[in-house]
């Protein structure tokens, strides 16, 4: 049986091009390899044990690869930050991790200053990439200190570590999703994690090129990206993705395999015929979808271009999940899918009870030996689990053959362009203005990116609902948060409809901008 993981596979086969960079730079297995010792040797230098955290402000490119390698080889917890979020909001997670070595890159320097000087993080902990312009931001220590006369031999005992995603919740406030330490070897933790890719038939060194389009920040980007280098895969980055440059690296490097959501999908099938004809897209196998609803008709028309390549799952940061062909989706349309090996699914009503066949009712799942907790939040994690299994709230059933269908989203999340972007954070931000009296927040449709960020106001007492308030809420979101986040409309009315307990309708506000739009749920 071949080896996997990567640090094996690639001190027995250095030369093989295991990684093209965003600038179409190729870089091979054994030099990966010594740059991620290197770190590795070289955050242990700082003090990192064991269960310590490694946060990172990164862009998808070859530092963000090596760190990766090196913290999952030495027991560290790697948090990826989203890097579209601004100083305090970096700052809240990078203090709740508890991170001790803070890493970015001069691109995103104005927020990750402003993040650290909150922070008062130490100088000698925080590195960065520098920016375009070859400098390194003040304050930040090059990132290339991080392994500088460190050793590229194996650091000394070698243990797996894992991501620690931050996810939003109810409460707005991101919380880390925590998974326990295994005290063994990384390369047999690499091996098991391989297994995902297993599922969508890509098998450990199948000649499979895996391309990275989205960010690494997000869960399941990363841990494609992980396991494809885990099972001797090529990979490829992209640091900003495009339809037709997406076309063009599938034709260029033999894609085979790649993780996606439903927009990518929508702003290539949305290219001319004559530029999607230019590039060859035949070697695709395993183009995997989720993280958004797919439109039936977008799915089709993948199907109908790439094959039977495209698979879909449902899961969450937390875990997951179901799977599903194309093959299969076609006999049962709109289906998510069949639990994946190791995964359980059941529909339980709000007493707890299992809903019947095609009976609606809360989704819940558990994911094996896989288990995790919100960090610091035991009130969270153990509102979300009934004997074992977890929800992250979607409403759905199961058919008479166990396919999962979902019939609504979580009740308030926003899903934009494959990003979960949750209405209780900017509610809370338009909250603590004081011309604003009360607040809602929902998607409405947009017909590229799924759903647009729309806030209703209600203004305090006293204050005239004009555009010259607009403007004001719209400057006062620009400093909290996040773009992604900020709402793109604002609509004012004299009072929200709430229930005598305070309960808002927020259906009521939301149901009339969906009226004849066909939502894909």
């Amino acid at each position: 049986m071949a080896s996997t993981g990567f640090w094996k596979l690639a001190a027995e086969d250095p030369e093989r091009i295991a990684l093209i960079g965003p600038d179409d730079e190729a870089h091979t297995a054994g030099e990966l390899l010594a740059e991620s010792n290197r770190i590795a040797n070289g955050l242990r230098a700082l003090g990192l044990h064991n269960g310590d955290t490694v946060a990172a402000v990164l862009p998808n490119g070859l530092e963000m690869v090596e760190l990766y390698l090196a913290a999952l080889q030495i027991g560290l917890y790697l948090t990826p930050i989203n890097h579209h979020l601004v100083g305090p909001e970096i700052a809240y997670i990078v203090g709740d991790s508890g991170a001790k070595v803070f890493v970015t890159h001069g691109r995103f320097a104005d927020e990750a200053t402003a993040a650290v000087k909150e922070l008062g993080f130490p100088e000698e902990a925080s590195f960065a990439v520098a920016g375009d312009d070859g400098v390194v931001p003040p304050g930040f220590r090059p990132f290339e200190e991080l392994g500088a006369g460190q050793p590229d031999t194996p650091p000394p005992d070698r243990s797996a570590g894992t991501a620690m995603h931050y996810t939003s919740g109810t409460t707005g406030k991101p919380k880390g999703v925590k998974r326990g330490l295994y005290d063994i070897d990384p390369d047999d933790m690499a091996t098991l994690v391989g297994g995902f890719l297993a599922m969508f038939g890509a098998l450990p060194h199948d000649g499979s090129v895996h391309l990275v389009g989205s960010p690494l920040y997000h869960t399941a980007v990363l841990m494609c990206m992980g396991c494809s280098l885990a099972v001797g895969h090529s990979v490829v980055l992209m640091d900003k993705w495009g339809p037709e440059l997406m076309l063009e690296k599938i034709d260029r490097y033999g894609v085979t395999s790649s993780h996606m959501v439903p927009t990518q999908f929508h702003r290539m099938l949305a290219l001319p015929e004559d530029v999607r004809a230019k590039y060859d897209c035949s070697t695709t196998r395993t183009m995997i979808h989720a993280a958004a609803p797919c439109p039936p008709d977008v799915k089709r028309r993948m199907i109908e271009w790439w094959g039977n390549s495209i698979w879909e799952y449902y899961a969450a940061t937390e875990g997951g999940g179901s799977i599903v062909s194309a093959e299969e989706w076609l006999e049962k349309p709109g289906t998510v899918g069949k639990a994946w090996p190791s995964s359980e699914l059941r529909i339980l009503d709000d007493e707890g009870a299992e809903m019947p066949v095609r009976g609606i009712g809360t989704v819940y799942m558990a994911l094996g030996m896989a288990d995790f907790e919100y960090k610091d939040d035991q009130e969270k994690t153990n509102a979300n689990r009934r004997d074992g299994f977890f929800t992250v709230g979607d409403i759905g059933y199961l058919d008479e053959d166990g396919y999962l269908f979902l019939c609504d989203r979580k009740s308030d999340m926003i899903i934009s362009g494959g990003v979960n972007i949750y209405p209780a954070e900017i509610e809370s931000v338009l909250l603590t203005h004081p011309k604003v009296g009360d607040a809602a927040v929902f998607g409405i449709p947009h017909p590229d990116w799924g759903e647009e960020i729309k806030a209703v106001i209600e203004p305090a007492e006293g204050i005239a609902p004009d555009q010259a308030l607009a403007d004001e809420l719209h400057e006062w979101c620009q400093g909290q948060l996040a773009r992604f986040k900020q709402p793109k409309t604002i609509d004012f009315v004299a009072e929200l409809p709430r229930d005598p307990n305070g309960k808002l309708y927020k259906r009521k506000l939301r149901d009339p901008y969906w009226e004849g739009q066909e939502r894909a749920i």
